[in-house]
């Protein structure tokens, strides 16, 4: 009872005294030279659409203004990935155990999809204008994906370089795997979703209505006038 109860408090206090003069801590950190954190982000790859009607694209975007042209549209999925391996260290005694985690980490976006509306024919001039402003979302998507890279490893080497991560007896995996899904996989999520605000900067009402004007007339001519 009383080494159970040290334990406990061991694990709410992972620098203790006593946790760094016992055993079993001192043999969870002996892993800490096999623990590699790692965070790739994918190349990721796109598909041009051009089936689909600038009328059917607002409908795809949603949130679109009753009297707005959607001449384009760039639709991302984001991709995470989490793989973690590591020795497990168990002590019998204590019904106790901790991982040293090797974590890592896969950032991508699924094929981003490119919509064109159908009214503008490939090497068109109006087709090249959309085609180069949706262009510029898709490079603000995939600049994002270095800088989440970035401050997800940052993060993880915080949390896990050289620090065990502790459980009752065959949980410690078990253990990982919910922080994984309640902590990190919100955070890449949050931090991939911050890119949102770089999209919004590029479709300025002052965008839209050049866009709208472009190649003497030729978009106006092909979707006519905003209802």
């Amino acid at each position: 009872m009383i080494k159970a109860l040290l334990f406990a408090l061991a694990l709410l206090w992972g620098d203790s005294a006593w946790a760094a003069r016992s055993l079993f801590q001192a043999r969870c950190e002996d892993a800490r030279a096999e623990t590699v954190d790692s965070a790739r982000p994918q190349q990721a790859s796109y598909v041009i659409d051009n089936t689909q009607s600038y009328r059917a694209l607002s409908a795809l975007k949603g949130n679109a203004p009753a009297n707005a042209y959607v001449l384009g549209l760039t639709h991302v999925h984001p991709r995470f990935e989490i793989g973690h391996r590591g020795p497990v260290i168990r002590d019998l005694l204590m019904r106790s155990e901790c991982i040293m985690p090797n974590i890592d980490v896969v950032l991508a976006y699924r094929p981003i999809v490119v919509y064109i509306g159908s009214e503008f024919v490939p090497g068109t001039c109006a087709y090249q204008e959309v085609l180069a402003h949706e262009m510029r979302h898709v490079n603000a998507y995939l600049g994002q994906l270095p800088k989440v890279e970035s401050r997800v490893r940052a993060q993880m080497q915080r949390r896990f370089k050289n620090r065990p991560l502790y459980a009752p007896l065959g949980q410690s995996a078990d253990a990982l795997k919910r922080e994984i899904a309640a902590t990190w996989i919100p955070y890449m999520t949050r931090l991939v979703d911050e890119v949102e605000l770089l999209q919004a900067a590029i479709d300025t009402p002052q965008e839209i209505d050049r866009l709208s004007r472009v190649c003497k007339g030729e978009v106006q001519s092909l979707i006519g006038p905003a209802d």
